[in-house]
């Protein structure tokens, strides 16, 4: 078994493009866990008994988990297939992608419902004073600058994320960067709280908290669907999860059309980064050779870098098949 990594997924070989974006997505995410770790502790500092900040804090820590399971989805992805796993680690990226999805799913329920039992039972939370160079500061300004500090850079981690996942059809990438994205609203949500409290809002502490946990609840529901349906073998879906992947219709249209082929049903699966496909052909005159599979085996895989496991299975007849190939 080997491992190769930045120029392999498994037993493929990355075009230069998918190696350049890897290496780069790497080093981002190493920023970033830098970067968090960094939030992290700023907030912690800061957050005195605010419920809002205690939300953004425990969020922040949650979004280590995204990070973490990318870097070492991705190495161990990159090992080769082995007699254990014959199908290569790909599914290391869907594992992790459900990790994740898990951890933000059961925090962010839990601080539902913390942040709701601080608003039903009325918690009044205080913000006092601090000394800072022998003068006495508001602590709820600077909680308001701890909040821009790690506002700002997931947003901008996130957009230079996103074309990166793209590139790679890496469903963990995406959903981290997805969430960087959206993080200023939970700074802007934390503000929101800090500044209510300030003129004398209690309540707004709670429901800003109670805000933030919202949005962590949709990003689990949300990612422990697609991570769920992947490892199901669902059919292969864009990074998004929004449509089916253009790449199975340009599989199935190759096929089809093929000039030997009467009839066929394909299937397409996402091991990871890369897809597994099955085409099952019904030759013309019931008669084919192997260099004409052989031939059309390597048609499909020149078609993406990501098809990296064909199977095109001769068979008599579709019949049993077709109903799937339609609706999956």
């Amino acid at each position: 078994m080997t491992t190769r990594h930045g120029t392999h997924f498994g037993d493929t070989e990355l075009p230069q493009e998918q190696k350049q974006a890897l290496r780069r997505a790497r080093r981002l995410q190493w920023v970033g866990l830098v970067y968090m770790l960094s939030a992290i502790a700023v907030v912690y500092v800061v957050m005195g008994s605010s419920q809002a900040m205690k939300v953004a804090w425990i969020e922040d820590l949650l979004s280590l988990v995204p990070i973490l399971s990318f870097l070492i989805g991705s190495r161990v992805a990159a090992k080769a297939s082995d007699e254990t796993h014959p199908y290569g680690y790909h599914r290391a990226v869907a594992v992790g992608h459900l990790v994740a999805s898990v951890a933000l799913l059961t925090m962010g329920l839990f601080l539902v419902y913390d942040s709701a039992s601080g608003l039903l039972m009325q918690e009044h939370p205080p913000i006092g004073t601090m000394q800072i160079f022998g003068h006495t500061v508001w602590a709820g300004w600077l909680m308001i600058a701890a909040m821009v500090y790690t506002g700002i850079g997931p947003v901008i981690l996130g957009r230079l994320k996103l074309p990166l996942a793209e590139t790679l059809h890496d469903k963990v990438l995406h959903a981290d960067a997805d969430m960087n994205k959206a993080d200023w609203m939970t700074a802007a949500g934390a503000i929101l709280g800090i500044l209510g409290i300030g003129l004398g809002f209690w309540w707004a502490d709670s429901a800003a908290a109670l805000l933030i946990a919202g949005s962590i609840v949709k990003d689990g529901v949300g990612n422990l669907g697609h991570a769920t349906a992947g490892l199901m073998d669902s059919r292969a879906r864009t990074v998004d999860d929004s449509e089916p992947h253009p790449l199975v219709e340009e599989v199935e249209e190759l096929v089809r059309e093929t000039a030997w082929v009467a009839d066929s049903a394909v299937r397409v699966r996402d091991l990871g980064h890369l897809f597994h496909v099955e085409a099952l052909v019904v030759p013309r005159h019931g008669q084919v050779d192997l260099a004409q599979l052989s031939e059309l085996d390597e048609r499909i895989q020149e078609l993406d870098w990501k098809v990296s496991d064909v199977v095109v299975a001769p068979v008599a007849s579709t019949e049993h098949t077709h109903s799937w190939a339609r609706s999956s």
